[in-house]
């Protein structure tokens, strides 16, 4: 679950970033707080998915000490980082690591903040795989 300030444009940016789709919206007005689903597929159960909360009136969070928010794998690190970076120009948000090999494993990455400060890492699959396997023996 990713903290939001805003959830129109959180949901936004993840839907034009990464290609995600909105799974589920619920709003609470008597609890004060929203939340939408998003994730790749048509269902939330079958599916890998991020949940963005907004709590209402509350204009900041703070990231606290995790080093990734999301990781995420991806086919194609290159084509993904060039999205990211066209959103964050509209959305806000940028790209803290460009794409390419991470000189320790070689393994394909790119990570962005999105408008809240959140830090996610996309990694190449096919790479990651291979990393996992050659760490294995």
């Amino acid at each position: 679950m990713l903290q939001v300030t805003d959830l129109d444009r959180a949901t936004s940016f993840y839907e034009k970033a990464l290609g995600m789709n909105i799974l589920l919206k619920y709003d609470s007005p008597q609890d004060q707080f929203a939340i939408a689903m998003v994730g790749y597929g048509t269902d939330y159960t079958q599916t890998v998915v991020i949940e963005l909360r907004y709590n209402y009136n509350v204009t900041e969070y703070t990231a606290g000490n995790a080093y990734v928010h999301a990781a995420i794998g991806t086919n194609d690190v290159y084509k993904n980082a060039a999205a990211v970076a066209l959103v964050t120009q509209e959305l806000g948000g940028k790209i803290i690591r460009p794409p390419g090999p991470n000189p320790v494993t070689n393994t394909k990455m790119t990570s962005f903040l999105d408008p809240d400060g959140r830090k996610t890492v996309l990694v190449d699959n096919e790479d990651y795989l291979k990393e996992i396997k050659n760490n294995g023996q």
